[in-house]
């Protein structure tokens, strides 16, 4: 796909280039960047970049907050040749370590306090360590200019890490085309204009996170990142600095529905954005009441193809826990056991084809074959499309409502959560001899991440020393909320461990 003369598809560091000279582009803790300085600064750091790293196509990866490094990175890293790998901040060594090996970065930029939690063996030797705020000097002291990418749209731009079902986290490749079609299908159906403003309060490590960056850009419009501490902080922030736009996932959506909201601060938000999670109806109801104003956007995506599906908010009120129908640029079938496209009211699988699907997983041709196959002979796209591996309904009207999920990761508090890397970590320490982790319903997190354990022959102390080892290992959200102790799993016909018996009976428990 190559877009149309009207809209063509660009290179990623092209979004700096939409705004107005003296439109306000990003503000930052202290200073706000128009988008002539904006596009001074990515010029700047795409020069240090593409100095210190020559080679076209090499990683580059960040660990770091919100912040001018962060939120230039993209932009910059794709107009020197780069191929930029953001790491959640919320990450700690071993989950790092295992991001730097398996992208093969030359160098990760990250702030003094996170770079100093790596140990001996968690950077490759080819892989140099740089502060944020001695790359943000050497790009201003270099003075140079680099001007915008021609690189091929279809070109590798990035590579996100997100938490499989099983193993490690695998990196899904984005191209130019990709995220700059996603930011032109999110701008189109939100309806972003100039003087619209979006707090970023979602990671930008995410697929989600980032694309608070590129639509807002893409509509000439301004950035304010936060990094925020309690929920308060949000509205603060809306009034502050007269917020339009807001995203996040429901367990925030949660904590701020219980904050008192002045009616004239609840009235800045035009448009509120939910992904990460279904929302309820219940909540849906709660941020009608708070927020009458805003249109509320009920969306539905995945890593692997950005975002598939958006509710009209005209119809939220009426369809609460409706997907909605495809955003623009992705073709969504809902497709059943037998391969053909599901009748009205029948189960089937999501698939999602078109310009918005991914390349794959980074180096892992047997993961990307599990998850990327033909599309459907139905597609009116063609070519790979993503499995979803989502069971999803169609009713008569054309929308799509969510069923179940077919594999067993862990949602919590819009984080994709690998059950396998929390077992791993728990067998680590030696404490245990088994271990399963398990998500159960929750009503602030979707779920909540339990660790059932049977403890290693002869360990002494173990119940008070897990928790402790866990916290040093695993990143915030990875840490169980609970711990079951158990003289012995249940063993399923198969031999292995009866996880679904397991998840069961913990839904009892806290029902």
């Amino acid at each position: 796909m190559s877009g149309s003369p009207e809209n063509p598809i660009l290179p990623l560091d092209h979004l700096a280039l939409r705004g107005a000279d003296d439109a306000p582009a990003l503000l930052l803790r202290g200073e706000t960047l128009d988008y002539k300085a904006l596009r001074s600064r990515v010029s700047r750091l795409a020069a240090w970049l593409a100095r210190e790293i020559p080679a076209k196509g090499a990683r580059v990866a960040t660990w770091a907050a919100k912040g001018e490094l962060t939120c230039l990175m993209p932009l910059a890293a794709a107009r020197a040749g780069l191929v930029h790998v953001p790491i959640n901040p919320l990450l700690k060594h071993a989950q790092v370590a295992h991001i730097l090996a398996d992208s093969g970065a030359l160098m990760l930029i990250g702030t003094p306090a996170r770079l100093t939690t790596l140990g001996e063996g968690d950077v490759p030797t080819v892989c140099h360590l740089v502060e944020e705020g001695a790359a943000l000097a050497g790009a201003e002291a270099l003075g140079g200019d680099l001007s915008p990418s021609q690189a091929d749209p279809h070109d590798l731009a990035a590579i996100l890490y997100t938490s499989g079902s099983t193993g490690r986290p695998k990196g899904v490749m984005l191209s130019h085309a990709n995220m700059w079609l996603g930011a032109e299908s999110v701008h189109e159906y939100l309806g972003l204009a100039p003087d619209d403003r979006t707090l970023a309060v979602l990671p930008l490590s995410f697929d989600y996170g980032q694309n608070q960056l590129f639509s807002t850009w893409h509509a000439g419009g301004c950035v304010v990142p936060l990094d925020y501490l309690m929920p308060r902080d949000v509205v603060k922030a809306v009034e502050r600095h007269a917020i339009t736009t807001l995203a996040a996932v429901p367990p925030l959506w949660v904590q701020i529905t219980e904050l008192d909201w002045p009616d004239e601060t609840a009235a800045k938000l035009r448009r509120l954005t939910n992904s990460g999670g279904a929302l309820t109806v219940d909540l849906v109801r709660r941020l009608r009441a708070l927020f009458p104003q805003a249109r509320l956007f009920a969306m539905y995506g995945l890593t692997e193809a950005f975002r598939s599906t958006y509710l009209d908010p005209a119809l939220i009120d009426s369809h609460p826990t409706s997907m909605g129908r495809a955003i623009p640029h992705a073709e969504i079938l809902v497709i059943n056991d037998l391969g053909e496209v599901s009748q009205d009211g029948e189960e089937g699988e999501l698939v999602h084809s078109g310009p918005l699907v991914a390349q794959g997983y980074w180096q892992d041709p047997e993961r990307t074959a599990e998850r990327y196959k033909p599309a459907p002979a139905s597609s009116r796209y063609g070519g790979m499309a993503v499995w979803s591996g989502d069971r999803v309904k169609r009713g008569a009207d054309g929308l799509l409502y969510f069923v179940g999920r077919r594999d067993a990761m862990i949602k919590s508090a819009g984080n994709r959560i690998s059950p396998q890397e929390v077992e791993e970590a728990a067998l680590a320490t030696g404490l245990v001899a088994e271990a399963v982790a398990l998500g159960v319903s929750d009503p602030r997190l979707g779920q909540a991440v339990h660790l059932v354990v049977r403890a290693a022959p002869e360990s002494s102390g173990a119940e008070e020393e897990l928790p402790r080892k866990l916290k040093e290992e695993l990143p915030n959200f990875m840490i169980p909320q609970v711990i079951h102790w158990r003289n012995a799993m249940p063993i399923g016909p198969n031999g292995k461990i009866d996880r679904t018996g397991l998840a069961a009976e913990l839904a009892e428990m806290v029902s």
